[in-house]
């Protein structure tokens, strides 16, 4: 509809492009620059325009109805979310079966066979679940140290994360983020209307937090909150206990992420100084240790004083029968997590090796289950269509440019590891 026209534009690895030239453009749309909806970009199917070209889709003007819409969500950026796999599978021609997905830091092993069990003899899925998710805070409980009263269950970490700011953040409050690192603590910032300061990591390989640059941002923004990640997506990178009780001395709530944890040094987590520290909350999934991230479900420890304003916050039946069920059943076979995160860290180490022999990829080393690349002397996201036309799927970035032309390898199984290599030694 003309009320609704659509333009193909070209984003490279130095940001967006017009696909006509701007003579052209401003005939056709002569009032573009006024109505084009920025917020309304999209990335499309990969085209060949070049080896770092791919469509986007904008509509040039916004929806009359807009107007009841929050100021703050129309000029929000969508999250761009990894293709769910059956479309992927439609994408490239083959059978999910062939297509080795190592793109999204999932647990190819998949949960405890109780986790099948438990849901396949599932007793009441028409009754509402337990509000306070109480069978698998006591669990939890035993498994980390932390009391259940310090624990709240959400619909994976995400949810606690964006609870939080809905709690914490009036608007334009400030959140101090660290890139490179987990997109959502921007996104839900956002979201929340809140604002976003960024303090870049030091320089890679180390990829170390800028402790005296959040301190400048803490004196000179008053935030709410800081995120931190241990170990960090994308890079693997631990952070030092000393650098966190550095950040814990300001005067601010600390957010540690800990999805990744169990792959690192046994004693890394700092789960346990929640009980510490009135400004300390720690976040863990199911996600990857236990391979539940289809269920959606994750955990935080928080002090005393912040929890109990988010059980009133919180959506009452937030976690599903079937999602509590199968972290509980996950949590009775340690042994078999043991196991699995044994693997993928052997794993981790022979995956590093492979990278590192490839004379165009130069690895860093990781504390999760992923390695992030950078790519030398040839195009990053050229070499992820490489791949992903052999059914290997990587993540590759544009953004930040602390890891432009970089990709991200999750590590999967030997026979993976093996697939990868074959075709990287090809190229």
């Amino acid at each position: 509809p003309h009320s609704q026209k659509t333009l193909y534009l070209l984003a490279g690895q130095s940001g967006v492009g017009w696909s006509a030239n701007e003579t052209t453009r401003d005939k056709i749309y002569p009032n573009m620059a006024a109505t084009l909806d920025t917020s309304s970009i999209r990335l499309l199917n990969p085209v060949k325009h070049g080896s770092t070209a791919r469509r986007v889709c904008c509509t040039a003007v916004k929806p009359s109805n807009s107007r009841f819409l929050r100021k703050h969500i129309l000029e929000l950026a969508p999250y761009t979310p990894i293709v769910p796999f059956d479309v992927l599978s439609e994408r490239l021609g083959r059978p999910t079966e062939e297509i080795i997905k190592l793109d999204a830091n999932e647990n190819p092993y998949g949960p405890p066979p109780e986790v099948g069990d438990a849901l396949s003899s599932l007793q009441f899925p028409h009754i509402y679940p337990d509000p306070e998710s109480r069978a698998l805070r006591k669990m939890l409980a035993d498994d980390c140290g932390v009391p259940m009263d310090n624990l709240l269950v959400g619909c994976g970490a995400d949810e606690l994360i964006d609870l939080l700011m809905r709690v914490v953040l009036d608007p334009n409050d400030v959140i101090i983020n660290t890139p490179p690192t987990f997109g959502m603590y921007a996104f839900d910032c956002a979201v929340n209307g809140g604002r976003c300061i960024d303090v870049p990591r030091l320089d890679n390989p180390s990829f170390a937090i800028d402790i005296e640059g959040i301190e400048r941002a803490v004196q000179e923004h008053n935030p709410k909150i800081v995120f931190l990640t241990s170990p960090n997506n994308p890079d693997g990178s631990l952070l030092p206990s000393s650098a966190l009780d550095r950040v814990l001395n300001l005067p601010v709530l600390v957010v540690l992420d800990e999805a990744y944890i169990e792959f690192s040094d046994p004693g890394s987590s700092r789960i346990g100084d929640v009980l510490k520290h009135d400004n300390l909350i720690v976040l863990r999934t199911f996600s990857k240790r236990a391979a539940l991230a289809g269920l959606r479900i994750g955990y935080g420890a928080f002090p005393k004083g912040v929890i109990e304003y988010l059980w009133r916050a919180k959506q009452p039946y937030n976690v599903s029968v079937a999602a509590e069920l199968a972290a509980c059943a996950a949590l009775s076979n340690p042994g078999y997590l043991k196991t699995v995160k044994d693997l993928l860290i052997k794993e981790r180490e022979r995956l590093f090796g492979v990278l590192l022999e490839c004379s165009f990829l130069t690895p860093y080393p990781s504390a999760a289950n992923f390695i992030l690349c950078r790519v030398e002397g040839r195009d990053a996201f050229e070499l992820k269509e490489i791949l992903a036309a052999e059914g290997i799927m990587v993540r590759h970035y544009m953004s930040p440019a602390s890891i432009s032309g970089c990709i991200r390898v999750s590590v999967g199984k030997p026979e993976h590891t093996d697939a990868l290599h074959q075709v990287l030694s090809k190229i």
